[in-house]
């Protein structure tokens, strides 16, 4: 059964970053993989989450199976930090999910069994494993226009026109809600609004992916887009991600939550959602969904996690603005300050796939073919050598 398979095709990030870890180059730079590294190009664990894990060591007294649904405390905390007052509690299905990826197939897997037939729209372009995971649940997936014709902005009446004339009442429309992955191009206040009434007008079911609150302009700024849904939109799907708010990469922590019209109907979807769950992974992990508790129930721990949350969005916005400055004093043939716009730890540079290709096997610098970086891959350390790279491929 196994003799005719050939080799699959490497993830496209995942895979560049084994080809990263194998080069020798001592002086290599991986700007694909999105995780946060601090100004010495490592992912830390933060203090918080330290000083979390060292309560739980001395308290925890079992190690015994979560339900379906996950832990409540975490849930609750997750819920209101996601939602805040926009929405009744008693609206709200919510479950723990291994991460973001979890929570997004999680609602895949809901809306395969009771709506095969819906088409998911994705902005094109978006994070590389979206389509996949759709795809792998059975569901069918087209893409809405997202960036203009430089690859830096945003073609907003493109992506309107699409929604407006291609989809049909019943679709799923994936939106990102902060910190748009890969290219850093967020909507305003104003066009969250307008892609509302468009949703109603032609009865659209927004599936919101906020892997990234926090990272943009702030918790509460972050969450504007979605909050602004939920003031027109009776139904929402929401998956959301602690993976890069708390640095909690590895331990897979995250939400899949369904706002419905009503509590009778919230609490028959909930149902629904953990028969997803039960068929998919049984029940989630404990300890990253107990780290987020305890932070999140301490006013000490959780001053100190928003102190740290703080650090690294100002890292990421203060690299930003370095590497655009250091481009340009560079003379490189191109203005980069159109990153400037972008939020958030990634942002489509411009630069082509040769371009891409030619960085990485001339000078060991990693960066996904369209042109997508990890900003937060950018350290006082490497600036230099990466802008006169760049200059160099221009």
């Amino acid at each position: 059964m196994f003799e005719t398979l050939k080799p699959a095709p490497p993830d496209a990030i995942l895979g560049l970053s084994e080809v990263f870890t194998a080069d020798p180059n001592p002086a290599k730079i991986n700007l694909a993989v999105g995780v946060f590294k601090d100004a010495d190009g490592q992912t830390p664990v933060l203090a918080c989450v330290k000083a979390a894990e060292r309560r739980l060591v001395e308290t925890e007294s079992t190690k015994t199976y979560l339900g379906i649904d996950g832990l409540p405390a975490y849930r609750e905390h997750a819920r209101q930090l996601v939602f805040g007052d926009a929405v009744d509690p008693q609206r709200v299905a919510m479950v723990q999910t291994p991460g973001g990826t979890g929570g997004v197939r999680v609602g895949a897997d809901f809306l395969a069994s009771h709506h095969p037939s819906t088409t998911v729209w994705v902005s094109n372009p978006t994070w590389e494993n979206h389509i996949n995971v759709f795809n792998a649940a059975g569901l069918a997936t087209q893409t809405y226009r997202y960036l203009d014709a430089s690859k830096t902005g945003l073609d907003f009446e493109a992506m309107m026109d699409d929604l407006k004339s291609k989809t049909r009442p019943g679709d799923v429309v994936l939106l990102h809600a902060c910190c748009h992955n890969p290219t850093g191009v967020d909507l305003t206040t104003a066009q969250w609004s307008d892609v509302a009434n468009l949703l109603v007008e032609r009865q659209l079911l927004p599936l919101v992916d906020f892997a990234y609150q926090g990272f943009g302009v702030g918790l509460e700024e972050d969450a504007i887009g979605l909050r602004t849904l939920l003031e027109r939109c009776t139904e929402v799907l929401v998956a959301t991600s602690f993976s890069k708010n708390f640095g909690l990469y590895s331990e897979r922590v995250g939400t899949a939550a369904l706002v419905a019209t009503d509590a009778g109907s919230a609490k028959a979807a909930l149902s629904h959602l953990k028969r997803a769950v039960r068929s998919n992974y049984s029940n989630p992990p404990r300890h990253g969904a107990s780290v987020v508790a305890t932070v999140l129930g301490d006013s000490e721990l959780r001053q100190l996690w928003l102190s740290e949350l703080a650090e690294m969005r100002t890292r990421i916005a203060d690299m930003r603005k370095a590497l655009v400055q250091s481009l340009s004093a560079a003379s490189a043939k191109r203005d980069f300050s159109f990153l400037l716009n972008q939020s958030g730890m990634f942002s489509y540079t411009g630069l082509t796939p040769m371009q891409c290709d030619e960085l990485r096997t001339k000078q060991s610098i990693y960066i996904v073919g369209s042109g997508r970086i990890n900003v937060a891959g950018v350290t006082p350390g490497n600036l230099q050598r990466l802008t006169a790279a760049i200059t160099g491929v221009l």
